[in-house]
């Protein structure tokens, strides 16, 4: 009889859940039916999501002879590789319907005609789930421009090899130049305009303005960044950098108070990704108009006047917050419990922080914390963090412990990259890892 009743409970609980979660979910495709071999063109998705907020994924495979470069991404982390063409969503946007879209290149030698269509994915209930995208016939018309000859259908691009015809684009070095300050047409502040060479660099990229008193700073271009201002620091933060090979950003810089003020001295960096490793450069500025680079050759005669960027100091992470510590001098053997740096991306759970020095066996035994905790110096703070994880899971579920097992309810993971400081959220880009509440 209990087992009855047990079993009756679980159905009645599920049933709870399900109309808990309404599927009320749909994805709509927008191409043309007919387009230009040797031209583009856009691919939009309105995706109808419902109460859907968690991860998510629109996937799409595009024929050989094609390739694609965002658009719109409705905060999705966007790529294209091996023909597929993904947006990947850890956390959806609030708004109830979004809408993504990417450009897609023809090659000049094909012909014939395709299927697009997809499959949406995503998390409800604890289960994943799907449902595909109704697919779109596209036909190809040849480029009255090439040869008739070395036309080729699209069905059969892939099996003959072709190779790719270079566009004798001139070879970029990687830089960012920061356009002098001028007032913008409105007369309340001034327009700051960067234009980053990235070379080849498709992933990971950020760019750091230091914004001095008296300002604050809003984005006006943002090329698919995440942008954000705080500490008085303008941060533009890309997981996957725009298609061109070089590109403008900008931001305005607002007087903060009354009265007119003269356009700041800014200082900045632009960091990137090098073999897993992140490198960064100092952001040269100039006089010039950037919006008038228009060519590579244009951009490199630009970058030769400037002079190469010289390499900046390493990235910085977050303030922490964490437990409030009695200032004291630093003690003899402070060296010995020195967070010493490690290869690589790596996360620790910081449980501790103040502006000077603690006596730090004394102080962490009442706490009795069963890994050995270290300190560090980092912007004015003495910060204090245990272990040592190369999944940001473990950081977190160790946090958790601490949580539970301590009275410090405030610890949180910190992220490193070769021994420096970066934010979680850039070591997970960096790493291609997952976040966990």
């Amino acid at each position: 009889m209990v087992r009855l009743f047990a079993l009756i409970a679980n159905l009645l609980f599920a049933l709870i859940l399900k109309i808990g979660f309404s599927d009320d979910i749909g994805v709509t495709l927008e191409v043309p039916n007919e387009v230009v071999a040797g031209t583009e063109f856009e691919v939009r998705v309105m995706i109808k999501k419902g109460e859907l907020a968690s991860f998510s994924r629109l996937l799409q495979t595009l024929p050989a002879g094609l390739m694609a470069e965002s658009i719109e991404t409705s905060n999705a982390d966007f790529s294209f590789e091996s023909k597929r063409a993904r947006f990947i969503w850890m956390r959806m946007p609030d708004d109830n319907q979004i809408e993504v879209a990417y450009r897609v290149k023809v090659d000049q030698r094909l012909k014939g005609s395709f299927n697009i269509g997809g499959k949406f994915s995503y998390i409800a209930e604890n289960e994943r789930r799907s449902l595909t995208v109704e697919s779109n016939n596209i036909t190809i018309l040849p480029s009255p421009d090439i040869d008739p000859s070395l036309i080729v259908d699209i069905a059969d691009y892939e099996r003959l090899v072709i190779p790719y015809i270079p566009t004798g684009d001139s070879e970029l070095q990687i830089a960012c130049i920061r356009q002098q300050p001028v007032l913008s047409p409105e007369g309340d502040g001034y327009i700051v305009n960067l234009l980053v060479s990235k070379e080849r660099k498709e992933k990971f990229a950020k760019i750091e303005e230091y914004v001095p008193k008296g300002y604050k700073a809003v984005a006006v271009d943002d090329r698919d960044a995440i942008f954000t201002y705080k500490k008085n620091t303008a941060k533009f933060l890309w997981m996957n950098l725009p298609a061109s090979s070089f590109f403008l950003v900008s931001y305005k810089l607002v007087p903060v108070g009354i009265g007119k003020k003269s356009p700041p001295e800014l200082q900045g960096t632009f960091s990137y990704l090098e073999e897993a490793k992140t490198v960064t450069i100092n952001i040269q500025q100039t006089g010039e108009d950037l919006a008038m680079v228009k060519t590579p050759e244009e951009l490199n005669q630009l970058i030769a006047n400037i002079g190469t960027a010289t390499l900046a100091s390493a990235e910085t992470g977050d303030v922490s917050k964490a437990v409030t510590v009695k200032p004291q001098k630093e003690p003899r053997s402070y060296r010995k419990y020195q967070l010493e740096p490690e290869e690589g991306i790596y996360y620790r759970v910081q449980v501790a922080a103040g502006h000077s020095p603690v006596n730090m066996r004394r102080y962490f035994k009442k706490y009795k914390l069963e890994k050995e905790v270290r300190h560090e110096k980092h912007e004015g703070w003495y910060k204090y963090s245990v272990g040592s994880f190369p999944e940001y899971k473990q950081a977190r579920d160790y946090r958790v412990y601490v949580w539970n097992s301590t009275t410090i309810d405030d610890a949180f993971v910190s992220a490193y990259n070769d021994g420096a400081r970066i934010t979680v959220q850039e070591a997970l880009m960096i790493s291609n890892q997952k976040w966990y509440k």
